[in-house]
């Protein structure tokens, strides 16, 4: 096993300006966990070299929980479950924006 099992419904602290900050129009956030895994901090500067940064962390500051590509169209990774969030007519706001993006790329898209 990798770690303890990380369940229910935690904190997420949001990076201004971020994609996910946009997506959510909040700085706090909190959604369901259901995972052993997570990021190891110590080498968020090596991700921000490579261009991927933290979007979003434990209340804390030591748990990463969400990642992006800020030079990528749309590229978004989160820890937490979505989907137990969503529904049928009222989608998670994460995949309303990633369904808006497609939509807007395609139509935009160069031939």
């Amino acid at each position: 096993m990798v770690g303890s099992m990380r369940l229910g419904s935690y904190e997420c602290i949001l990076k201004n300006k971020s994609l996910i900050s946009k997506i959510y129009n909040k700085n706090i956030i909190e959604e369901r966990h259901r995972h052993r895994y997570e990021m190891n901090i110590k080498y968020e500067s090596l991700f921000k070299e490579n261009g991927m940064i933290i979007s979003g962390k434990s209340p804390d500051g030591m748990l990463p929980e969400i990642v992006e590509l800020p030079d990528h169209k749309w590229y978004l990774g989160v820890q937490f479950h979505p989907e137990l969030s969503s529904q049928p007519l009222k989608p998670h706001p994460i995949f309303n924006s990633f369904i808006n993006a497609s939509l807007y790329n395609k139509k935009h898209a160069k031939s």
